[in-house]
């Protein structure tokens, strides 16, 4: 081992464990491993900065644009609500039209935006079947990421491969190289999920019962304001318990009529004040405040009651919210959207206490109850995602066909471009060096196209990029071209040759998808492309081999990021 190939290992195992425990965050992660690479000389300043202007990151932000115009004009709505319409009152039927709606969706979109466009749906169609919703998400997820292999754009890993490859003098795989493998494999997940992985699938939350899912029965308790509380005729919104004591009005029954927390409505005598908290602490309020404590509501009666005073949903935080790390104390939640958070559930735990001063991080789900209207200003919040079926909302519907004219023209554009450009002596002059250039081009022009055609503004084009994955696959692109020329990836691919202990390619295969989805598993599965493919080019040069079924494997098994929750978005 030289000085060099140890200094490009260390980097790699220090940015490793940096990935894992995500301190800093993996885009300031691959930032830092780009300076390291320069530092320490590995690279030039001019290799590294040329990664911002690789072919491979300008077409995955162009994608992002592309995806948000379709979005935006409710094109990927259509055709999701097209496709479950489908599955009729099935439980097969749905898991089937679901998969291959999210999959083929995801082979021409960013698949985190297929799935945070199908969730509220199959969530609600879920509960209109008695389904557990946990019985299709896993699928749901599974699905998007199986076929993000379908085409060449599907996912920056396929980008990613191909710009490696013409990095190593081989001919990038084109737009449709991917797509029988790809369907393929989106394929056998379908069938491994009907056969198999739907019975052994956890199964929470049936039905409509929410509020039983989350346990608040016990935190919830009514009281009557009697004629000498100093409650007595002030205003509903003014009322504060939280600042002495934790607990948070859901509601005002009075007689019929059920009253909102954020009302300017006054409170009168005899009026029912759901409130929320622990026993002790209404029990405080009420001494306090002179409200008369009820019965706490009987199980069978909490969803029917909740339901009856507003819209009881649960939201998540969406993938790039800016809600993550921030309690609903600091966000002033409750006050600032006239929506009582009754329960998060937590890495799969239902948290009822002190649930305003929990950090929240991707992935919790919130139960909450409001107004209708109060619920339907919530779905425009870009920061959240309501899981129950969206009412019509401000989509540019009027642009959708002009967004799917420039989709099948800038797909066409690709086609030609791809499979054009690999042949020798073509038409177009086109090195084969240059086709990734000629894919970032189209595809920029695709998403000018959008622009240009009011499918969304710029400031919504810029919004919709994924901006920490832009900068995630800039920064770590320098740490292939320094595995290269130091060769640590041939000394990498001669030790795992040399574990394995076998020259049979179908073995080595095998042994490059189980790294890949290891890998991909802890950390980004850009970053794993950047890491595998090398070593997979390497291997098949060891073996005397096409080097071609081994990108591939590589790049499949860093999408394959199934093991852990915390594998993909």
């Amino acid at each position: 081992m030289t000085s060099d190939q140890g200094l490009v290992l260390g980097i790699l195992v220090v940015s490793l464990f940096l990935f894992v425990i995500e301190k800093p965050r993996v885009d300031v992660v691959a930032l830092l491993v780009l300076i390291a690479c320069v530092v320490t000389r590995l690279v030039t300043p001019s290799e590294a900065f040329v990664s911002f202007s690789n072919p491979a990151v300008i077409t995955v932000w162009a994608v992002f644009i592309v995806s948000g115009a379709l979005f935006k004009t409710g094109v990927a709505d259509r055709i999701g609500d097209l496709m479950l319409k489908f599955s009729g009152n099935s439980q097969t039927r749905l898991m089937v039209v679901m998969m291959l709606t999210a999959g083929i969706m995801s082979a021409f979109m960013n698949n985190i935006g297929a799935v945070a466009i199908l969730l509220p749906a199959v969530v609600s169609m879920s509960r209109k079947l008695s389904i557990s919703p946990s019985k299709m998400l896993i699928p749901l997820a599974v699905a998007s990421l199986l076929g993000g292999n379908i085409t060449l754009i599907g996912t920056p890993p396929n980008l990613l491969a191909s710009a490696e490859m013409a990095r190593y003098g081989m001919t990038p795989f084109g737009f449709f190289d991917y797509t029988p493998t790809g369907l393929a494999v989106l394929g056998v997940g379908i069938i491994y999920m009907l056969v198999a992985g739907r019975h052994i699938l956890p199964e929470r939350t049936s039905g409509d019962d929410m509020a039983e899912g989350y346990e608040v029965q016990d935190l919830l308790a009514e009281v009557r304001v009697t004629a000498d509380s100093p409650l007595a005729w002030r205003k509903i919104r003014h009322i504060r318990f939280g600042d002495k004591r934790d607990v948070a009005i859901v509601y005002v029954r009075r007689g019929d009529e059920f009253l909102q927390q954020a009302s300017d409505r006054r409170l009168r005598e005899d009026d029912v004040l759901l409130l929320e908290g622990a026993a002790e602490d209404i029990e405080a309020v009420g001494r306090e405040f002179g409200l008369k404590v009820r019965d706490t509501l009987a199980e069978d009666s909490t969803e029917d009651e909740l339901a009856a005073a507003g819209k009881l949903v649960e939201i998540t935080i969406s993938p790039r919210s800016k809600f993550r790390g921030k309690t609903l104390r600091d966000l002033a939640f409750r006050s600032r959207y006239g929506v009582t958070v009754l329960a998060i559930r937590h890495e799969g735990e239902a948290i009822v206490e002190n649930v305003v001063d929990l950090p929240l991080r991707f992935g919790d789900v919130m139960l909450a109850q409001g107004g209708k209207q109060r619920i339907n200003n919530l779905r425009r919040n870009p920061n959240l995602l309501i899981l129950d079926q969206q009412p019509e909302d401000e989509r540019r519907v009027e642009k959708a066909r002009r967004a799917l004219g420039i989709l099948a023209m800038t797909l066409v554009a690709l086609a030609f471009v791809t499979i054009i450009g690999n042949q020798p002596d073509n038409l177009l002059n086109i090195a084969q060096e240059e086709v990734g250039y000629w894919v970032s081009l189209v595809m920029l022009t695709g998403a000018v196209g959008m622009v240009l055609a009011k499918c969304l503004s710029m400031e919504e084009a810029y919004q919709s990029i994924d901006w920490k994955s832009v900068f995630l696959i800039a920064g770590m692109l320098p740490l292939g071209v320094a595995m290269g020329s130091t060769r640590t990836d041939v000394l990498i691919a001669d030790n795992l040759l040399a574990a394995l202990r076998t020259e049979n390619p179908t073995l080595i295969l095998m042994g490059l998808y189980v790294l890949a989805t290891i890998l991909t598993s802890v950390i980004s599965n850009a970053a794993a492309t950047v890491l595998i493919v090398p070593i997979a080019i390497q291997a098949a040069v060891q073996l005397g081999v096409r080097p071609e079924p081994f990108v591939m494997t590589a790049v499949i098994g860093a999408s394959s990021a199934f093991l852990l929750p915390i594998g993909h978005q």
